[in-house]
């Protein structure tokens, strides 16, 4: 079960440190059960309930984008083994560093798993996610001038990508924060040509599965409301892990 572990994936009431696998499912739905137990990588179980980040993402939508859409992304990456053996040996992150290597089915799959897992991370109830830490809104202020600068960089980004992706606050090699956003289920760990490379340490799913019940063709919308869910405390210590 090493390929599971990942030190983003959460616990129900406090994220996990750095090396600790789940080994919960009792979040999950019937289907999922069977995803999870098919293969090194599993789907790890949210860390609140499905209707706990209503109003901003309703249970509906959770429900589905966790156990169907992140449930088929580990499942297919498990269907890759076979024809890939060294995808068995990888951890989750360390595939990310290495998908140039693998056929475009793992670079889909392993990134949609890896970027699903860290979703679920970096969101809590409203109310419950903390605020920076002191240390994060220096580096904030430093590269953007102000939270709100950042904020409104960072929903640009998010609007302005085409088609499905992800809008990314990373930090970059020289330890300044930067915006970015990847197409599809590309994150800014893999080692592919025009991805700006990067600690992520907040990431938004901007795919229509993401918001599409409640907000159809209104992602404006669902990128302001979604900070209201923001775990600033996972996103602290990503950016701790980072420094």
């Amino acid at each position: 079960m090493h390929a599971s572990r990942h030190p983003l994936i959460p616990s129900r009431r406090r994220f996990l440190q750095t090396g600790i696998a789940l080994g919960g499912v009792a979040t999950l739905g019937r289907g999922s059960l069977a995803l999870a137990a098919d293969g090194p990588f599993t789907l790890p179980p949210l860390p609140y309930g499905y209707d706990a980040l209503a109003p901003v993402i309703d249970e509906k939508t959770m429900t589905i984008h966790h156990d169907k859409h992140h449930g088929a992304y580990v499942a297919n990456l498990n269907g890759q083994i076979k024809g890939n053996p060294p995808l068995a040996k990888l951890s989750l992150d360390a595939l990310q560093g290495q998908i140039s290597r693998f056929p475009v089915a793992v670079r889909n799959n392993g990134g949609g798993h890896w970027n699903h897992t860290q979703f679920w991370a970096v969101m809590a109830p409203a109310g419950e996610g903390g605020e920076p830490s002191a240390a994060l809104l220096a580096a904030i202020e430093a590269s953007f001038g102000s939270l709100q600068a950042m904020q409104t960089q960072f929903g640009q980004a998010a609007a302005a990508r085409f088609g499905s992706g992800w809008a990314w606050l990373i930090r970059t090699d020289d330890g300044a924060l930067a915006i970015t956003s990847t197409a599809n289920q590309d994150n800014p760990l893999m080692d592919l040509p025009g991805v700006e490379r990067g600690a992520p340490l907040l990431g938004l799913d901007v795919w229509e599965h993401a918001y599409y019940l409640k907000y159809q063709n209104r992602r404006p919308d669902y990128i302001t409301a979604w900070w209201d869910l923001v775990n600033w405390n996972e996103v602290n210590r990503r950016y701790d892990a980072a420094a």
